[in-house]
């Protein structure tokens, strides 16, 4: 991993983790048809850490399986290889052992739709009290009430939103009233699934800033997913370049900005606008993602990369370390580029 100051051991550590998922036709469909089951490999041998109070982004572009990766972490999905320990505890077996709920508390996820993760029949007091009870972390009525109108004040939004419906608010109100919910069991570990794609720019600023002031006050950790650029900037420690289930480059912030090695995080860094380079064409994301059902042999980024090579088609790189990053590149191994 990214050599680090700290002696201490990562809060999370995420090894191998791969899912599959069957998406083949119905078992009668394939025998008339004489076609073999179809298998597609959302997430294939990732492994990350993350130091406790620290965020590590995860970038790619739509259907790089970051969500599968988010949804691994919280214990939604099961494993196909590899596996996640947190605090030293093997996660997964937690999650499915009898004291399930004691790591359900330490990490929470923040959805990436406030419109659809929101009961909308339910009043913001019920929403955000709802883990406080599940959780048995509080039974008295008053107790409760109290509680939630802290949260709500913790995140921006006053007591008295508490007996209001979601949908008297507006998106960002919505994802703070996400976030709220999210903090109320006292979580170590914050697996947020873009929680500003669906908000507006100037509403995502407020958000983010929330989120690190949060950061700041309860030494929370986060992984923290986007394909904005711009926002991974603004809240990453390190970042994680996904591609086709895989993570391809791995490094601290700054390095990554501002020396990318990997041909496809130069790609996105090319695509995004900058205000010093106005009269300057800007490099548009070559090509398409290839099918995820069929994806390339070789290095899966090869028929969009300018320095494929025969090796590059026929070998899949591996995330090696090379010189305080952590990269799947055969150019940048062979120093090519």
């Amino acid at each position: 991993m990214i050599a680090t100051t700290s002696t201490s051991v990562p809060l999370v550590q995420a090894h191998d983790l791969a899912k599959t998922f069957d998406v083949s036709a119905p078992w009668l469909n394939r025998v008339l048809e004489g076609k073999p089951r179809t298998l597609l490999h959302a997430v294939d041998g990732v492994s990350f850490e993350i130091e406790k109070g620290k965020t590590l982004a995860l970038v790619g572009e739509s259907g790089c399986g970051k969500s599968t990766v988010a949804r691994l972490l919280v214990g939604l999905y099961e494993p196909t290889r590899g596996g996640l320990n947190f605090d030293g505890q093997d996660a997964h077996a937690a999650f499915k052992g009898s004291n399930s709920k004691a790591m359900r508390r330490r990490i929470q996820m923040i959805f990436q739709d406030p419109y659809a993760s929101l009961n909308p029949r339910w009043l913001v007091e019920d929403i955000v009290g709802e883990p406080l009870r599940e959780h048995g972390l509080i039974t008295d009525k008053a107790q409760l009430k109290a509680r939630v109108g802290e949260l709500l004040q913790s995140v921006g939004l006053s007591p008295l939103d508490m007996a209001k419906y979601p949908h008297q608010f507006s998106g960002g109100q919505r994802q703070r009233i996400s976030i709220a919910r999210a903090l109320a069991t006292e979580p170590e570990f914050l697996v947020c699934d873009e929680p500003t794609s669906a908000l507006d720019v100037s509403v995502q600023a407020q958000v983010l800033n929330i989120m690190k002031d949060l950061q700041r006050q309860r030494q929370l950790t986060y992984l923290f997913i986007s394909h904005n650029l711009a926002v991974v900037r603004h809240v990453s420690d390190q970042v994680g370049v996904m591609y086709l289930g895989r993570l391809v480059e791995l490094a601290d912030k700054h390095t990554l900005f501002d020396t990318p090695r990997h041909p496809y995080t130069r790609m996105l860094l090319d695509a995004i606008p900058k205000m010093h380079d106005t009269g300057k064409a800007r490099t548009p994301v070559q090509g398409e993602v290839p099918n995820p059902l069929s994806p390339p042999p070789g290095c899966a980024f090869n028929p969009r990369c300018p320095h494929a090579n025969e090796r590059c088609r026929a070998e899949r790189p591996q995330l090696l370390s090379l010189g305080g990053i952590r990269i799947a590149c055969h150019a940048v191994e062979e120093g090519r580029i």
